[in-house]
Protein backbone atom coordinates (compact mmCIF):
# COMPACT_ATOMS: atom_id res chain seq x y z
CA UNK A 1 0.00 0.00 0.00
CA UNK A 2 1.60 3.27 -1.11
CA UNK A 3 2.16 6.01 1.54
CA UNK A 4 2.20 9.66 0.83
CA UNK A 5 3.46 13.17 2.96
CA UNK A 6 0.08 14.40 0.68
CA UNK A 7 -2.29 14.30 -1.71
CA UNK A 8 -3.25 16.61 -3.70
CA UNK A 9 -6.78 16.63 -5.40
CA UNK A 10 -8.25 19.12 -7.98
CA UNK A 11 -7.58 20.42 -11.49
CA UNK A 12 -5.18 20.01 -14.07
CA UNK A 13 -4.88 22.68 -16.45
CA UNK A 14 -2.65 23.42 -19.54
CA UNK A 15 -1.89 27.21 -19.60
CA UNK A 16 -0.71 29.95 -21.94
CA UNK A 17 0.09 33.27 -21.08
CA UNK A 18 -0.29 35.90 -24.15
CA UNK A 19 1.36 39.32 -23.09
CA UNK A 20 0.63 42.18 -25.49
CA UNK A 21 0.95 45.89 -24.94
CA UNK A 22 -1.70 46.73 -27.49
CA UNK A 23 -3.86 45.49 -24.75
CA UNK A 24 -5.48 49.43 -23.53
CA UNK A 25 -5.91 49.82 -20.11
CA UNK A 26 -8.43 52.20 -18.35
CA UNK A 27 -9.73 52.36 -14.48
CA UNK A 28 -12.98 50.64 -13.66
CA UNK A 29 -14.55 50.73 -10.34
CA UNK A 30 -16.74 46.78 -11.32
CA UNK A 31 -12.97 45.75 -12.21
CA UNK A 32 -11.89 42.75 -9.66
CA UNK A 33 -8.35 44.52 -9.96
CA UNK A 34 -9.94 48.15 -10.79
CA UNK A 35 -8.73 47.70 -14.40
CA UNK A 36 -10.45 47.23 -17.35
CA UNK A 37 -8.64 46.36 -20.72
CA UNK A 38 -10.21 46.64 -24.13
CA UNK A 39 -9.35 45.80 -27.93
CA UNK A 40 -11.15 46.39 -31.05
CA UNK A 41 -12.92 42.76 -32.39
CA UNK A 42 -11.73 42.38 -36.09
CA UNK A 43 -8.24 43.66 -35.51
CA UNK A 44 -5.16 41.97 -35.03
CA UNK A 45 -2.52 42.82 -32.21
CA UNK A 46 0.67 41.97 -31.52
CA UNK A 47 1.79 39.45 -29.13
CA UNK A 48 5.08 40.13 -27.20
CA UNK A 49 5.66 37.46 -25.17
CA UNK A 50 3.87 33.81 -25.44
CA UNK A 51 4.33 31.09 -22.44
CA UNK A 52 3.06 27.62 -21.77
CA UNK A 53 2.87 26.15 -18.72
CA UNK A 54 1.06 23.29 -16.47
CA UNK A 55 -1.71 24.60 -14.05
CA UNK A 56 -4.22 23.85 -11.84
CA UNK A 57 -4.98 24.10 -8.30
CA UNK A 58 -3.72 20.43 -7.86
CA UNK A 59 -0.55 20.66 -10.08
CA UNK A 60 0.46 24.09 -8.70
CA UNK A 61 0.37 22.90 -4.77
CA UNK A 62 1.87 19.23 -6.40
CA UNK A 63 4.69 21.36 -7.33
CA UNK A 64 5.50 22.98 -4.02
CA UNK A 65 5.14 19.79 -1.87
CA UNK A 66 7.48 17.91 -4.42
CA UNK A 67 9.89 20.49 -4.24
CA UNK A 68 9.82 20.82 -1.05
CA UNK A 69 10.97 17.30 -0.56
CA UNK A 70 7.66 15.74 0.06
CA UNK A 71 6.77 12.95 -1.15
CA UNK A 72 3.64 13.55 -3.25
CA UNK A 73 0.52 12.03 -5.08
CA UNK A 74 -1.82 13.90 -7.53
CA UNK A 75 -5.32 13.14 -7.84
CA UNK A 76 -6.91 14.71 -10.89
CA UNK A 77 -8.44 13.89 -14.19
CA UNK A 78 -7.12 14.56 -17.70
CA UNK A 79 -8.62 14.06 -21.35
CA UNK A 80 -6.81 11.20 -23.80
CA UNK A 81 -5.31 13.70 -25.67
CA UNK A 82 -2.00 15.26 -26.26
CA UNK A 83 -2.33 18.37 -23.44
CA UNK A 84 -2.88 15.68 -21.06
CA UNK A 85 -0.13 13.82 -22.29
CA UNK A 86 2.30 16.98 -21.82
CA UNK A 87 0.94 17.56 -18.65
CA UNK A 88 1.41 13.82 -17.10
CA UNK A 89 5.25 14.56 -18.84
CA UNK A 90 5.86 17.64 -16.68
CA UNK A 91 3.75 16.15 -13.01
CA UNK A 92 6.31 12.81 -13.12
CA UNK A 93 9.58 15.25 -14.22
CA UNK A 94 8.72 17.36 -11.19
CA UNK A 95 8.78 13.88 -9.26
CA UNK A 96 5.27 13.66 -8.72
CA UNK A 97 3.39 10.26 -8.62
CA UNK A 98 0.16 10.27 -11.25
CA UNK A 99 -0.94 6.68 -10.50
CA UNK A 100 -4.10 8.58 -9.68
CA UNK A 101 -4.79 10.86 -12.23
CA UNK A 102 -7.67 9.74 -14.42
CA UNK A 103 -8.25 10.06 -18.09
CA UNK A 104 -11.72 10.96 -19.36
CA UNK A 105 -12.47 9.51 -22.22
CA UNK A 106 -14.41 12.11 -23.99
CA UNK A 107 -13.51 15.99 -22.51
CA UNK A 108 -10.50 17.48 -23.42
CA UNK A 109 -8.01 18.46 -20.98
CA UNK A 110 -8.74 21.68 -19.38
CA UNK A 111 -7.46 24.50 -20.53
CA UNK A 112 -6.91 28.26 -19.93
CA UNK A 113 -5.79 31.66 -21.98
CA UNK A 114 -4.07 34.21 -19.60
CA UNK A 115 -4.61 37.89 -21.44
CA UNK A 116 -1.61 39.89 -19.84
CA UNK A 117 -1.29 43.86 -20.40
CA UNK A 118 2.02 45.65 -20.56
CA UNK A 119 1.20 46.60 -16.90
CA UNK A 120 0.99 43.35 -15.59
CA UNK A 121 -2.50 42.97 -15.01
CA UNK A 122 -5.01 39.63 -16.61
CA UNK A 123 -7.86 38.23 -17.90
CA UNK A 124 -8.28 34.91 -17.73
CA UNK A 125 -10.26 32.73 -20.10
CA UNK A 126 -10.77 29.02 -19.04
CA UNK A 127 -12.07 25.55 -20.27
CA UNK A 128 -12.88 23.76 -17.20
CA UNK A 129 -13.10 20.35 -19.59
CA UNK A 130 -12.20 17.39 -17.74
CA UNK A 131 -10.69 18.80 -14.46
CA UNK A 132 -14.51 18.90 -13.45
CA UNK A 133 -15.05 16.19 -14.13
CA UNK A 134 -13.68 13.62 -11.33
CA UNK A 135 -15.10 10.40 -11.19
CA UNK A 136 -15.31 9.48 -7.28
CA UNK A 137 -15.87 6.32 -8.57
CA UNK A 138 -12.78 5.96 -9.37
CA UNK A 139 -10.66 7.24 -6.21
CA UNK A 140 -8.39 4.77 -5.14
CA UNK A 141 -9.85 3.59 -1.81
CA UNK A 142 -13.43 2.41 -3.30
CA UNK A 143 -11.28 -0.04 -5.07
CA UNK A 144 -9.61 -1.44 -2.31
CA UNK A 145 -10.78 -4.21 0.31
CA UNK A 146 -12.55 -3.27 3.21
CA UNK A 147 -8.79 -3.54 5.19
CA UNK A 148 -7.27 -1.33 3.26
CA UNK A 149 -10.09 0.82 2.91
CA UNK A 150 -9.66 2.16 5.86
CA UNK A 151 -6.00 3.28 5.64
CA UNK A 152 -4.66 6.43 5.15
CA UNK A 153 -3.40 7.01 1.55
CA UNK A 154 -1.24 10.30 2.60
CA UNK A 155 -0.68 12.37 5.84
CA UNK A 156 -2.17 15.21 4.79
CA UNK A 157 -5.07 15.83 1.50
CA UNK A 158 -4.51 18.99 -0.53
CA UNK A 159 -7.98 19.59 -1.60
CA UNK A 160 -8.66 22.20 -4.41
CA UNK A 161 -11.48 22.58 -6.65
CA UNK A 162 -13.79 19.71 -7.60
CA UNK A 163 -16.81 21.74 -9.48
CA UNK A 164 -19.09 22.13 -6.41
CA UNK A 165 -19.60 18.54 -6.34
CA UNK A 166 -21.02 17.89 -3.15
CA UNK A 167 -21.05 14.03 -3.27
CA UNK A 168 -16.90 14.73 -4.23
CA UNK A 169 -16.55 17.05 -0.98
CA UNK A 170 -18.53 14.32 1.10
CA UNK A 171 -16.89 11.48 -0.15
CA UNK A 172 -13.28 12.89 0.45
CA UNK A 173 -14.02 14.59 3.76
CA UNK A 174 -15.55 10.99 5.00
CA UNK A 175 -12.40 8.92 4.05
CA UNK A 176 -10.20 11.32 5.76
CA UNK A 177 -12.28 11.11 8.96
CA UNK A 178 -12.48 7.12 8.80
CA UNK A 179 -9.01 7.50 8.14
CA UNK A 180 -7.76 10.14 10.10
CA UNK A 181 -6.45 12.09 7.46
CA UNK A 182 -5.70 15.72 8.07
CA UNK A 183 -7.03 18.19 5.39
CA UNK A 184 -6.01 21.65 3.57
CA UNK A 185 -8.80 23.11 1.98
CA UNK A 186 -8.65 26.09 -0.85
CA UNK A 187 -12.32 25.74 -2.39
CA UNK A 188 -12.54 27.06 -5.86
CA UNK A 189 -15.93 29.13 -6.88
CA UNK A 190 -18.48 26.21 -7.39
CA UNK A 191 -17.83 25.28 -3.73
CA UNK A 192 -18.74 28.68 -2.31
CA UNK A 193 -21.57 29.39 -3.89
CA UNK A 194 -23.17 26.58 -1.90
CA UNK A 195 -22.79 29.31 0.62
CA UNK A 196 -22.10 28.79 4.59
CA UNK A 197 -24.96 26.13 5.41
CA UNK A 198 -23.99 23.54 3.26
CA UNK A 199 -20.52 24.59 3.63
CA UNK A 200 -19.62 24.40 7.21
CA UNK A 201 -19.39 20.70 8.27
CA UNK A 202 -16.58 20.41 5.90
CA UNK A 203 -15.47 24.31 7.24
CA UNK A 204 -15.08 22.51 10.66
CA UNK A 205 -13.22 19.37 9.83
CA UNK A 206 -10.54 21.31 7.66
CA UNK A 207 -7.45 21.93 9.15
CA UNK A 208 -5.88 24.43 7.21
CA UNK A 209 -8.07 26.96 5.11
CA UNK A 210 -7.16 29.07 2.48
CA UNK A 211 -9.45 31.78 0.49
CA UNK A 212 -9.15 35.25 -0.70
CA UNK A 213 -10.58 38.00 0.53
CA UNK A 214 -13.50 37.95 -1.77
CA UNK A 215 -14.32 34.58 -1.01
CA UNK A 216 -14.05 35.02 2.50
CA UNK A 217 -16.26 37.74 1.92
CA UNK A 218 -19.00 35.62 0.27
CA UNK A 219 -18.94 33.23 3.06
CA UNK A 220 -19.34 36.42 5.97
CA UNK A 221 -15.93 37.55 6.57
CA UNK A 222 -12.88 36.59 8.75
CA UNK A 223 -15.15 36.96 11.68
CA UNK A 224 -17.28 34.36 10.35
CA UNK A 225 -14.95 31.76 9.28
CA UNK A 226 -11.61 32.43 11.01
CA UNK A 227 -12.27 30.54 13.85
CA UNK A 228 -14.04 27.48 11.93
CA UNK A 229 -10.75 25.86 10.92
CA UNK A 230 -9.23 23.26 13.40
CA UNK A 231 -5.45 24.82 12.62
CA UNK A 232 -5.29 27.63 10.38
CA UNK A 233 -7.10 30.35 8.44
CA UNK A 234 -5.50 31.61 5.05
CA UNK A 235 -6.93 35.48 3.97
CA UNK A 236 -4.67 36.20 1.28
CA UNK A 237 -4.78 39.79 -0.13
CA UNK A 238 -3.06 40.03 -3.25
CA UNK A 239 -0.32 43.33 -2.93
CA UNK A 240 -1.73 43.63 0.33
CA UNK A 241 0.00 40.76 1.91
CA UNK A 242 -2.01 38.29 3.97
CA UNK A 243 -3.94 37.54 7.07
CA UNK A 244 -3.72 34.24 9.35
CA UNK A 245 -6.01 33.16 11.90
CA UNK A 246 -4.93 30.89 14.26
CA UNK A 247 -4.66 29.40 18.08
CA UNK A 248 -6.85 32.02 18.81
CA UNK A 249 -4.37 34.99 17.03
CA UNK A 250 -4.14 37.35 14.03
CA UNK A 251 -0.91 37.21 12.02
CA UNK A 252 -0.55 39.82 9.23
CA UNK A 253 2.81 39.47 6.60
CA UNK A 254 3.13 42.20 4.40
CA UNK A 255 3.67 41.56 0.73
CA UNK A 256 7.32 42.21 -0.41
CA UNK A 257 8.43 45.02 -2.80
CA UNK A 258 8.94 43.02 -5.81
CA UNK A 259 8.14 43.76 -9.72
CA UNK A 260 4.84 41.76 -10.41
CA UNK A 261 4.85 39.79 -13.85
CA UNK A 262 2.29 37.36 -13.25
CA UNK A 263 -0.05 36.42 -10.29
CA UNK A 264 -1.57 33.50 -11.77
CA UNK A 265 -1.17 30.20 -9.07
CA UNK A 266 0.28 32.74 -6.44
CA UNK A 267 -2.72 31.95 -4.14
CA UNK A 268 -1.54 28.68 -4.64
CA UNK A 269 2.06 29.09 -3.72
CA UNK A 270 1.23 30.59 -0.44
CA UNK A 271 -1.27 28.27 0.14
CA UNK A 272 0.88 25.26 -0.75
CA UNK A 273 3.70 27.26 1.22
CA UNK A 274 2.25 27.43 4.62
CA UNK A 275 1.02 23.69 4.71
CA UNK A 276 4.43 22.43 3.42
CA UNK A 277 5.84 24.41 6.15
CA UNK A 278 3.09 24.22 8.85
CA UNK A 279 3.62 19.65 8.57
CA UNK A 280 6.88 20.37 9.42
CA UNK A 281 5.79 22.24 12.72
CA UNK A 282 2.71 24.10 13.17
CA UNK A 283 4.60 27.22 13.75
CA UNK A 284 2.02 30.04 12.24
CA UNK A 285 4.93 32.87 11.76
CA UNK A 286 7.40 30.26 9.74
CA UNK A 287 4.52 29.14 7.63
CA UNK A 288 3.76 32.91 6.68
CA UNK A 289 7.20 33.62 6.29
CA UNK A 290 7.56 30.19 3.79
CA UNK A 291 3.65 30.87 2.10
CA UNK A 292 4.92 34.54 0.99
CA UNK A 293 8.45 33.67 -0.09
CA UNK A 294 6.59 30.90 -2.28
CA UNK A 295 4.13 32.76 -3.82
CA UNK A 296 6.73 36.17 -4.51
CA UNK A 297 9.01 33.02 -6.46
CA UNK A 298 5.36 32.70 -8.40
CA UNK A 299 4.40 36.79 -9.12
CA UNK A 300 8.22 37.68 -9.97
CA UNK A 301 8.32 34.68 -13.14
CA UNK A 302 6.03 33.84 -16.13
CA UNK A 303 3.88 30.22 -15.81
CA UNK A 304 2.07 29.15 -12.51
CA UNK A 305 5.54 26.79 -11.84
CA UNK A 306 8.46 28.63 -12.94
CA UNK A 307 9.32 30.80 -9.46
CA UNK A 308 8.14 28.01 -7.01
CA UNK A 309 10.54 27.79 -4.65
CA UNK A 310 13.07 24.65 -5.32
CA UNK A 311 13.47 23.95 -1.53
CA UNK A 312 11.89 24.94 1.54
CA UNK A 313 12.95 28.66 2.70
CA UNK A 314 15.90 29.36 4.57
CA UNK A 315 15.45 31.02 8.33
CA UNK A 316 18.04 33.52 6.71
CA UNK A 317 15.37 34.23 3.74
CA UNK A 318 12.82 33.69 5.90
CA UNK A 319 14.14 36.90 8.09
CA UNK A 320 13.23 39.30 4.80
CA UNK A 321 9.82 38.89 5.68
CA UNK A 322 7.58 41.51 8.17
CA UNK A 323 4.82 39.90 10.42
CA UNK A 324 3.33 41.44 12.73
Amino acid sequence: MPRFDILTIGSATQDVFIRSTALEEHHDDDAPDGIAACFLMGSKMSADELTFSTGGGATNAATTFARWGLKTACLTRIGKDLTGASLLADLKAEKIDTRFVQTDPKLQTAYSVILLSGSGHRAIFTHRGASQALDRRAFPWHHWTKKLANTRIAKWIYLTSVGGDMKILADIFEHAARTKTRIAWNPGNKELEKGMKQLKRFLLQTDVLSLNKEEADALGGLKEVGDLPRGAFLLTEGGHGATVRSQGKTLHVSALKVKRINTTGAGDAFGSGFVASWMRKEDPRAAMADALLNATGVITHMGAHAGILQRHPTQKERAQVRIR
